[in-house]
């Protein structure tokens, strides 16, 4: 399965990402039920729980969001809608889950589309991405749709992209009278009971449900890692998520008498999101190339030979910041922050990148192009933003840590109503899916190995990040097992292997085409 990676390389070219799903279901939980046969109905319980009204709290994994937007088909596969099939045969007459349906084939892509200007006066609004093989990566669609409001029934799914734990409690985040304020989330304000009033987890609540999912946190660390961790701003504080997340549980165990599964925030470092831009991705092809590059660096490496002479620097570190590059596939020149700061001697703080750097995906559209001051990632060093230093690395780690700890003690709080689905669990999917059982990422499931990618044998959707039908459906099966030891309840499975992985652009429907 390492060659999951020699794929991804492939793939990545110019650099953005994506997926999809093919159909557009009529009827989800009647195509659920034809994709995954189920035994005899009275063959399951629901134990001590009540699935009659079941709801879903979070964010762009509870949303269905995929392939860089939030579209049809996407909803009709996301986790909770899944589940929701699964969790109906246990009830008399089976679950009606209703979503905020965004009525679009491609949705609007979140990363692609300007937000200078209003949605409507845009000459074109990019979709969901696919994956374009004859210029092998993926490319947005071109028939993507704005944002509209919702004008259907009351929702049962409560999954909003894009959101932090603060966001679920604040009428900011649905109030479309001020899109400037950093709560305003434009999917939570087309379906707020009333916006601007109104709030996720008090309309949650107020659906008295009998049973809840709720997946919320990521973002409070994803955001900061998926920027490089080059705006400190935006990671939440271990105060502010132990008040706001209590705060949410609180909200469900005193205005409902539900039961409830939560789930807790995954080894998000193994996201191919961060694994599919080398370190090593600067070819040299000519030996004239090579003696051109070292000779514009060569006044910076004596200089550090210099600054370890005068014992401003070890001779160690001055050896690591070196540049030197040779005939064949280089690793790209970086800044990094935790050098010792010579600029005091006109020499910047920067190295080649190492094996234990961490890349974003972002950085595939900009390394080795030249953005004007050189090559970027040769005379132009890769900044910050496209790069997590181990210290960096630790830092998420820790926080990410912190974080599963509150949401462990507040369900454990309240064992008596809520389980943890522990996407950390050694035994869970995540484990071997990110390879931290063996070291090999990948899965097995029924004989096939699928693997934490966005190629046919993937379970990630295109964009690197959020999962595609198959990735929502191990995450569904991860959550009913944990559901039936905790409330004594038998329920079926979701067959992986029936679930969708990626789609391919057809004639005319991607950018790449035009």
């Amino acid at each position: 399965m390492n060659k999951l990676y020699k794929i991804f390389l492939l793939l990545l070219v110019a650099g953005v990402v994506s997926y999809s799903c093919d159909g557009i279901e009529d009827s989800l939980i009647d195509d659920q039920l034809e994709e995954n046969p189920l035994p005899t109905p009275t063959d399951y319980t629901s134990g001590s729980a009540d699935f009659s009204n079941f709801i879903a709290i979070g964010n762009s994994l509870t949303a269905g969001f995929a392939d860089g937007a939030l579209y049809t088909a996407g909803q009709n596969n996301s986790i909770p809608a899944m589940l929701a099939t699964q969790l109906g045969v246990a009830v008399d007459g089976g679950i009606t889950f209703v979503q905020p349906a965004i009525n679009s084939e491609d949705g609007f892509n979140t990363s692609l589309n300007s937000t200078d200007v209003p949605c409507e006066n845009l000459p074109t609004v990019l979709g969901r991405f696919k994956l374009d093989i004859s210029v092998r990566r993926p490319s947005p669609t071109i028939d993507g749709s704005c944002v509209t409001p919702y004008t259907g029934a009351a929702v049962d799914n409560f999954g909003v992209p894009g959101i932090v734990v603060g966001q679920l409690l604040t009428s900011a985040t649905g109030n479309a009278a001020n899109p400037l304020d950093p709560a305003f989330n434009p999917f939570y304000a087309r379906f707020a009971a009333n916006p601007g009033t109104s709030t996720i987890i008090g309309e949650a609540a107020a659906a008295q449900p009998t049973f809840f999912s709720l997946w919320i946190g990521n973002n409070d660390v994803l955001g900061y890692a998926l920027g490089g961790a080059s705006n400190p701003a935006i990671l939440t504080s271990n105060g502010d998520f132990s008040t706001q997340f209590n705060a949410v549980i609180n909200t469900m165990m005193t205005n409902t008498t539900a039961d409830g599964v939560v789930a807790n925030i995954p080894p998000i470092l193994g996201l191919a999101y961060f694994r599919v831009v080398p370190t090593v991705a600067i070819p040299v092809t000519r030996e004239s190339q090579r003696d051109s590059i070292n000779a514009a660096y060569a006044q910076y490496n004596a200089g550090l030979d210099a600054a370890a002479t005068g014992m401003a620097i070890t001779q160690q570190e001055a050896d690591r910041r070196k540049i030197n590059f040779a005939v064949g596939v280089n690793a790209f020149v970086m800044e990094d922050e935790t050098l010792t700061d010579l600029s005091g001697s006109g020499l910047p703080s920067i190295r080649q990148a190492e094996p234990t750097d961490l890349t974003v995906l972002s950085l595939s559209s900009v390394l080795g192009q030249d953005l004007g001051d050189g090559v970027y990632g040769v005379q132009d060093a890769v900044e910050d933003r496209h790069v997590l230093l181990p210290s960096e690395q630790l830092e998420i780690e820790t926080s990410r840590g912190t974080f599963n700890g509150i949401i462990a003690a507040a369900v454990n709080a309240n064992s008596d109503r809520l389980v943890l689905y522990d996407t950390n669990s050694p035994t869970g999917a995540f484990y071997d899916l990110f390879g931290l059982s063996d070291g090999v990422p990948g899965i097995t499931v029924d004989g096939v190995d699928l693997t934490p990618d966005f190629t046919p044998t993937g379970v990630l959707s295109t964009d690197a990040i959020h999962p595609n039908p198959r990735g929502n459906a191990l995450v569904v099966n991860g959550m009913l097992g944990v559901i039936e030891a905790g409330f004594g309840a038998t329920l079926p499975r979701v067959n992986v292997l029936n679930q969708a992985s990626v789609t391919l652009c057809v004639t005319g429907d991607c950018a790449s085409e035009q």
